[in-house]
């Protein structure tokens, strides 16, 4: 009588191993060989940190919007709780947002109108509306 057969059991399966080496570092043709501990060459000489970026806490340069400074505190003013102000400016998601909740229940209302006075009111594109 023959013994009965057991299942395979199922070997263990490796990672693939990956034989493929890093590729090495190939200095230009012509160019010298990198020596350690030397300074790294980048081009045409030692690069100008910050010499063309902006001062920090410096406000960015924008341009004035061609929409009314007037026209934006009088609409923040009287119809601001239905969000008018915001669609006059542009900003329609918002405007929509501040007309369903009436002017974020009177605070967003208040903030338009202070940010209007204060001149940093601003149109869709970013543009600062302001009395001119």
């Amino acid at each position: 009588m023959s013994e009965p057969t057991q299942p395979a059991q199922p070997q263990p399966q490796q990672p693939p191993q990956y034989q493929q080496q890093p590729p090495q570092y190939q200095p230009a043709p012509g160019a010298p060989a990198p020596q350690y501990g030397a300074a790294p060459q980048y081009g045409g000489g030692s690069p100008q940190y910050g010499a063309s970026a902006p001062q920090y806490g410096a406000a960015p340069q924008r341009g004035l919007s061609p929409k009314s400074w007037v026209a934006t505190l009088l609409l923040s003013i009287f119809l601001g709780e239905l969000g008018i102000d915001r669609f006059y400016l542009g900003k329609v998601g918002t405007g929509i947002l501040k007309l369903v909740t009436l002017g974020g229940f009177g605070i967003w209302w208040l903030i338009d109108i202070i940010l209007t006075i204060a001149g940093a009111a601003t149109d869709k594109q970013g543009l600062v509306v302001k009395a001119t």
